[in-house]
């Protein structure tokens, strides 16, 4: 059975905290277990681990939710892909970074977004299936998103030929459309022994900022229900979905409130708890 630790809102820094309007919002106290395993988060398109300069935090992209899981006793990996390289590529720098930094070890998954793609590629295409306990995806374009299909009709004549001048990588726009997403799901099947879970986000329309609106009508004519890029019915898969109501970056603990025109986005430290107790029940 897992270890269970207790953690207080005191034991986390405020880095490591969601902050609204200046007041620190935790649930009061939460009981984690201790997975034997290592826990690796995968970011997703346009992402990081974490950006500072020299001491100072200025953003990160998991905010509160690696040292959540370290003050209950559990060993965290925060992965750092490239922002904007395809699938495969970005597949292969995962496997890179688990197998230096836990050697010969099997770890669980926790991937956002694009993230959730690159672990499927690389449990199943990249020989990494004895490495991988389970992979939980939060809100994955498993199908494929209606907005990166739009993005690449309208805007690749525009923007393809800068990216390409400055040598930045685009694949990861074409990878996220659902013709190659259906294709993903051809070449790399699930792995048998590894889990497979997944959460989706949804939002009303009303609650979108003017930033997210548009995106959200858009994959809404095609696919209904999402979180402003993502539909539920992509995000799909593996033997559970959770679903939480949130936005694509709020699914994160993001505490973007420019892009809300109600309420701000709830504190989603219980629910990344929830997600380790899941782990832990299944028997990790």
């Amino acid at each position: 059975m897992p270890t269970c630790f207790r953690v207080r809102p005191d034991s986390m820094s405020p880095n490591d905290c969601f902050y609204s309007a200046g007041v620190l919002r935790m649930e009061s106290e939460m009981t984690l277990p201790t997975l034997k395993a290592p826990i690796v988060l995968v970011h997703g398109l346009l992402g990081y681990d974490q950006i500072k300069i020299g001491k100072w935090l200025v953003a990160d992209y998991w905010p509160g939710i690696p040292a959540l899981y370290r003050n209950a006793g559990n060993r965290v990996l925060a992965v750092r892909l490239s922002p904007t390289a395809g699938v495969a590529t970005r597949a292969a720098q995962l496997r890179s970074a688990i197998r230096a930094a836990f050697h010969g070890e099997a770890v669980h998954l926790i991937a956002h977004s694009m993230g959730g793609l690159d672990s499927r590629y690389m449990i199943s295409r990249l020989d990494m299936a004895d490495r991988i306990l389970s992979l939980t995806t939060i809100a994955t374009p498993h199908r494929g998103s209606p907005f990166a299909d739009w993005g690449v009709r309208h805007l690749q004549g525009f923007l393809k030929p800068y990216l390409t001048f400055f040598g930045i990588s685009h694949e990861a726009f074409y990878d996220l459309c659902t013709e190659r997403c259906k294709q993903l799901a051809m070449e790399a099947p699930d792995a048998p022994g590894v889990r497979y879970f997944s959460v989706a986000g949804s939002l009303a329309a009303d609650e979108f900022g003017v930033q997210w609106r548009a995106f959200h009508d858009i994959v809404h004519a095609a696919e209904g229900e999402n979180d402003g890029l993502v539909s539920v019915a992509s995000a799909r898969y593996g033997e559970v979905l959770d679903r939480w109501e949130g936005d694509h970056l709020g699914l994160v603990n993001w505490p973007h409130n420019w892009l809300r025109t109600r309420r701000p986005p709830p504190d989603r430290l219980p629910h990344y708890a929830e997600l380790l107790r899941r782990l832990a029940d299944t028997g990790f």
